[in-house]
């Protein structure tokens, strides 16, 4: 699902990068409002990312995967403007923040790749807004769960089966900004219908089309990813 390196430029990623960091569920990796010395690549496992009311209401913004690059906002604004928490056991890829400036000067390449990664977040991001003001209760559920079922199997090149969605159900009430009563009737609704199987520790994806045809929704053809 990656494109490949040139040997330059995976000369200058690998002396770019300090250290893996693992982190485990719960572990906060970005706190809002707070400057990180570092930017990390996800190596393995799930993240998300989200901002915090001054009540305690919590709106997830997305979910990071591995590939994805945390901390890019934080090297452009003198802080971070959303926190990221562990979902799952993660290893992180760590990159020296004073160091970044080197890669739009040296590798015009790579500068593009985080440009794309940039616009992929703001085109999820305009997807999730979407669901979020226009879709019913059901539309949105089906639609989050088909867009991480697919951003799994593709990630982890799992097509066909095997990826289990480490969410709870005030995960997905969380980013959908419902009540959690309402999001467990909804779920049902759609498990009830055989297109998902709500799990012990997460969510199984039984019929993707089914979710799709809900959602009214389907995965856009990327091609091969930048990573860095």
């Amino acid at each position: 699902m990656f494109r490949d390196f040139s040997p330059q430029e995976l000369a200058f990623v690998s002396s770019f990068k300090i250290a893996e960091m693992p982190a485990e569920p719960g572990m906060l990796i970005m706190v809002e409002g707070e400057q990180n010395p570092s930017l990390y690549t996800v190596l393995t496992g799930w993240g998300f990312r989200y901002k915090i009311l001054e009540d305690g209401r919590r709106q997830i913004l997305n979910y990071v995967l591995p590939g994805d690059m945390i901390g890019l906002q934080g090297n452009v604004m003198a802080e971070m403007q959303h926190s990221v928490e562990a979902l799952t056991r993660m290893t992180l890829c760590t990159f020296e923040r004073e160091r970044f400036p080197s890669l739009f000067r040296n590798h015009p390449s790579l500068a593009f790749d985080i440009t794309w990664m940039a616009s992929r977040e703001e085109s999820m991001l305009d997807e999730h807004l979407l669901s979020i003001g226009r879709r019913s209760a059901q539309e949105r559920a089906a639609y989050l769960l088909a867009f991480l079922d697919w951003r799994a199997k593709g990630t982890m090149n799992e097509r066909k089966s095997g990826v289990q969605l480490p969410l709870t159900q005030q995960h997905v009430a969380d980013t959908l900004g419902l009540s959690l009563v309402h999001t467990n009737k909804t779920l049902r609704k759609l498990a009830d219908q055989g297109l998902v199987r709500w799990l012990d520790r997460g969510c199984a994806v039984m019929e993707p089309e089914g979710l799709y045809r809900v959602a009214g929704w389907r995965p856009p053809n990327e091609g091969k990813r930048p990573f860095i």
